[in-house]
């Protein structure tokens, strides 16, 4: 299966990394933010016990040191993360490596570290975090691609099941979903659509 899967849903609890590796999903990224390092560990720890011995990727935001500690085997990590991390440190460990970018001088510093993925954002505007960039638009998926070549892109914010196969044929390899999965009135049958798409476009 490609890496990450076409569908990467991103959430921020043990509870949903449980309920979507029973649904079978590929790759899940786990960002749970302002914790310390003991909290990190321990959030760390107990989704990859989750994961163990199925097929899902668990990604790990941001929490570099944990993920090497606890023995996760994805990063992802933000502009403001990838400053402060150890990329020596990271690839010693065989951490696969996305990151974050917003405009043309984060994707350079990303393309600089040699990443498994870049992650292009906000595509639409989104409401689960402040941005303080504007929303990116679906032909900035083609441009970026163009761009990066064999490189893995991942489209992020605000994308709901419906853009997904405008966002497909605009480029992008993968799509990050947040809210249309986590606020979802029924989020079995979301991910089970979102997985019928990506076993499409896989």
């Amino acid at each position: 299966m490609p890496y990450p899967d076409p569908f990467y849903p991103v959430v921020d609890s043990i509870k949903w990394v449980e309920r979507l590796t029973k649904l079978g999903v590929g790759t899940i990224q786990l960002r749970a933010k302002e914790l310390d390092d003991a909290g990190a560990l321990q959030i760390v720890s107990d989704a990859l016990a989750v994961t163990k011995g199925t097929p899902t990727k668990l990604v790990v935001n941001d929490y570099w040191r944990a993920a090497i500690v606890a023995g996760a085997e994805h990063l992802h990590l933000g502009q403001e993360d990838l400053a402060e991390a150890d990329l020596a440190e990271i690839r010693k460990a065989k951490l696969t490596l996305g990151i974050s970018t917003h405009d043309d001088a984060e994707l350079a510093t990303a393309l600089a570290a040699k990443p498994d993925y870049v992650a292009l954002g906000p595509i639409f505007f989104t409401t689960l975090k402040s941005m303080r960039f504007e929303p990116q638009g679906i032909p900035k998926i083609t441009e970026w691609k163009k761009r990066i070549g064999a490189i893995p892109l991942v489209a992020i914010g605000g994308i709901k099941f419906e853009h997904a196969a405008e966002i497909f044929a605009a480029g992008a390899d993968s799509i990050a979903v947040v809210s249309d999965v986590t606020q979802n009135p029924d989020p079995d049958a979301r991910v089970r659509q979102w997985l019928g798409l990506s076993a499409e476009a896989a």
